[in-house]
């Protein structure tokens, strides 16, 4: 293959991949064959506060980023000279606001962020809202950028005054790696435009309200085929070569399903990252896209002419997992026996194992923002149905695990079939159990990829096409994912019909509780502002 090092501009033998996510941003180092190197990564933080508010700091992500690629020169020598270019991606929805010099104009609202869930009651009764979405693809929830800038125009105007452009997470860190103000792809169009164009478009954007705010909206830049130079400033600030080209990846969730092998040729093969979150996508011709009439999901593009992810996300998967454990810590610290994570989390395969399946019903929507797939309800929260006596802590962790397998069929059988085959990336695709619980859920063999960092491997790659490491994605494919993936683990057919049974009651029960959740969370609020000083009161967003 034509991937000698005399054919780039700069010769040498390195990729390096960055994947800012949520609460860790790395740096990884990758040889032209896809082989991982080095990774070095660093904790990033963000802040909660009232009405669900999820903010970080945007200096120090990019300073996090700075340290993490400073880490990784001192892990693999001579990292500058031999980086033959750099892909940058991160957590995807949100709003990072810059302003003028590119300064931040505040700190930037995350997926998780909560507070513009009034705005998308109002926005999903825009007439314009279906055409949006068809448009789209994607159904409106509190976690995106158009949302988010829909209330902060009702709330807080003057903070859209001052902005210049808003930007994405990875586009905030190829500003300050390259000095451009540009967004991808994929975030343009699954927010603000059309997904078979890839490019802005008007009705979407009237829809959202926000015809007056599009100059907010920076250049699309497609990285498999534009870089930018790493700027001087960078350069000093990592210790990488000034110059050195920087592609813009597409949006977390894409790199790391096309990492883990979202796309690899075969028909109706899937990917479910079962992370914090839940991603569960389709790699499908634009034109074979299954939009369902309750408007809701994402369309992603790939970084590949014409094949688009159809993509449903759950707003918790492993967080329910945490949440259950930690109930086990509170009670042994409450017993003066002081316990890790780690530790209890050794133990969940044999409680999953003594739990009995589909004893207890669970939906796992855990996050105070509610839930976005396969439908949005930011008053959502999770509970067990049908617990007695008999049931022991096993049976509860048992139920969870089951939950975010009921969960993901729920999330593909909203995009049409169920798939052939899945691919699963994320901390939970380790468990055996669990693989076997999402693998009957969806009654298909899974596959997990034996790369580490997909998210970053995923970036990567476009920097490995841009630069012309290989003639196209479908080819880096073939390299550096393929080879990767593990032996399929056939369901058990017990299980599967164990879990055909009892999914169409999860389903129906989670239609059910809508209403009992509204009621909820009125009443929340009531008493929040019964207990609240009126002092504390603000009108802002």
């Amino acid at each position: 293959m034509a991937r000698a090092v005399d054919a780039i501009m700069h010769k040498g033998d390195i990729l390096i991949g960055i994947d800012s996510g949520t609460s860790v941003v790395k740096a990884v180092a990758f040889d032209l064959s896809g082989t991982q190197i080095a990774v070095a990564s660093v904790t990033n933080a963000y802040d909660t506060g009232a009405g669900g508010a999820a903010t970080q700091c945007m200096s120090r992500t990019w300073k996090d980023c700075v340290t993490a690629l400073k880490q990784l020169g001192n892990l693999v020598e001579g990292l500058s000279g031999r980086t033959v270019a750099i892909g940058v991606t991160g957590q995807g929805d949100g709003t990072w606001l810059v302003g003028r010099d590119n300064v931040p104009v505040g700190d930037a609202w995350l997926w998780l962020d909560a507070r513009a869930a009034p705005t998308v009651s109002l926005l999903e009764g825009n007439a314009l809202n279906r055409a949006r979405f068809e448009a789209t693809g994607t159904g409106l929830n509190t976690c995106q950028q158009g949302a988010q800038l829909a209330h902060m125009d009702r709330f807080d105007p003057a903070s859209l005054d001052r902005a210049e452009v808003a930007l994405h997470c990875k586009d905030w860190l190829y500003l300050n790696l390259t000095g451009v103000r540009a967004t991808d792809p994929s975030e343009a169009s699954f927010t603000f435009g059309n997904f078979r164009t890839r490019q802005y478009n008007d009705v979407a954007i009237e829809a959202l309200g926000l015809r007056q705010r599009r100059h907010l909206l920076p250049e699309i830049v497609e990285g498999t085929e534009t870089t930018h130079g790493l700027s001087d400033a960078a350069a000093q600030a990592t210790g990488l070569r000034a110059g050195t080209p920087v592609s813009l990846g597409y949006v977390d969730m894409v790199m790391t399903a096309l990492g883990a092998g979202v796309y690899t040729g075969e028909a109706d093969a899937a990917c479910s990252t079962i992370g914090s979150t839940g991603v569960h996508m389709h790699a499908r011709p634009a034109e074979e896209v299954h939009l369902n009439a309750e408007g809701t999901g994402y369309v992603i593009a790939l970084p590949v002419p014409g094949i688009v992810t159809q993509v449903q996300t759950n707003m918790a998967a492993t967080l329910n997992l945490d949440w259950v454990l930690n109930i086990a810590a509170d009670v042994m610290r409450g017993m003066g026996q002081d316990v890790s994570h780690r530790d209890l989390v050794s133990h969940i395969e044999g409680w999953l194992a003594a739990g009995k399946p589909g004893a207890i019903l669970y939906h796992p929507y855990i996050s105070e923002a509610g839930e976005r797939g396969p439908f949005v309800n930011a008053n959502a929260r999770a509970g067990f149905t049908g617990l007695s006596a008999a049931n022991g802590y096993a049976d509860l962790v048992r139920a969870v695990a089951e939950g975010l397998g009921m969960a993901a069929r729920d999330c593909y059988a909203a995009m049409g079939a169920l798939p052939s085959e899945l691919r699963l990336t994320g901390g939970a695709a380790r468990s055996p159990a669990l693989r076997q619980i999402l693998a009957a859920a969806v009654n298909a063999p899974v596959r997990v990829s034996a790369r580490d960092e997909a998210g970053a491997a995923g970036a990567a790659m476009m920097a490995a096409v841009a630069t012309g490491v290989y003639p196209d994605m479908r080819s880096c494919i073939s390299e550096w994912v393929t080879p990767l993936l593990g032996q399929a683990e056939a369901p058990d057919p017990g299980l599967v019909r164990t879990y055909e049974t009892i999914f169409p009651v999860f389903a129906g029960l989670r239609r059910d509780l809508a209403g009992t959740w509204d009621l909820l969370a009125k009443l929340r609020t009531e008493s929040r502002d019964e207990t609240e000083p009126a002092s504390s009161v603000t009108t802002g967003a």
